[in-house]
């Protein structure tokens, strides 16, 4: 755990940026936890003390807590006074095929979505992942994926609108793979998912409120029907500080 000593000193903003003072002592905050310097629970100095220590004003040591609290990175007691806290993490179990929105209630988290474009398009990249020919129709959607109103996930999906032409009058409501299903009459087969490391693009940096390029964690994933013909195509850049996926090992057999 750092010590109150080096937290007051990383919290020192640079008076020549043009960023407001509190913004950038939040941002210090947050890659300090991230990096783990600054642990759940350790806590902060009082408000009066950081701002002597820092030569700010009250009013912007405040604006600095204010912004954690938003955030949910920061609570108060009456023992401990401000106290850090962890961001919230998602832990999903891999192994079974489901939508976002069932992942995040067996997570215990409420999932909600940001529509961000919705086209019909044609693609020829896009069609020969789903080997179809370069005319082929697709829906595709970029969403924004949050959990408990915070935002997790920014996806890019596309469906086959030759298997499954209901989709074009989706209103994007709902979860896609219960529309596939009871209304486009598209029974799920098998899926194929990767993940990889990468760091967070211009768009997935706006849409995380990032500053710079973070670590996330990119899953890619391609779901068959039940007759072996690709429906679903999708692109999820998950933030790496929020995100976690489990595995559970079975040992080997002894020779």
């Amino acid at each position: 755990m750092i010590s109150s000593e080096r937290l007051i000193e990383s919290l020192a903003p640079d008076r020549g940026l043009a960023e407001p003072v509190y913004k950038q002592m939040a941002r210090a905050f947050n890659k300090m936890l991230e990096t783990g310097e600054i642990e759940e629970g350790q806590s902060l100095p009082a408000e009066r003390m950081l701002a002597e220590r820092l030569d700010l004003s009250r009013t912007t040591v405040r604006r600095f807590y204010e912004e954690l609290r938003k955030d949910d990175l920061l609570s108060t007691s009456r023992r401990s006074g401000a106290v850090a806290k962890a961001p919230p993490r998602a832990a999903q179990r891999t192994g079974r095929l489901k939508g976002f929105t069932d992942e995040m209630r067996e997570l215990g988290l409420e999932p909600s979505t940001r529509l961000l474009s919705r086209d019909i398009v044609r693609d020829r990249v896009i069609a020969s992942v789903f080997n179809r020919p370069s005319t082929a129709h697709f829906l595709r959607l970029v969403r924004l994926r949050l959990g408990d109103g915070a935002p997790l996930s920014r996806e890019i999906a596309w469906f086959d609108l030759t298997l499954a032409p209901e989709m074009a009058d989706w209103n994007v409501e709902g979860a896609a793979y219960h529309h596939l299903a009871k209304v486009c009459g598209v029974r799920l087969g098998e899926s194929e998912q990767s993940i990889e490391a990468v760091l967070s693009s211009d768009d997935e940096n706006v849409a995380f409120g990032f500053d710079s390029p973070q670590p996330c964690l990119l899953i890619k994933r391609r779901t068959q029907a039940t007759s072996g013909q690709m429906v679903e195509y999708v692109e999820s850049t998950f933030r790496g500080d929020c995100y976690t996926y489990r595995l559970t090992l079975e040992p080997c057999a002894r020779n």
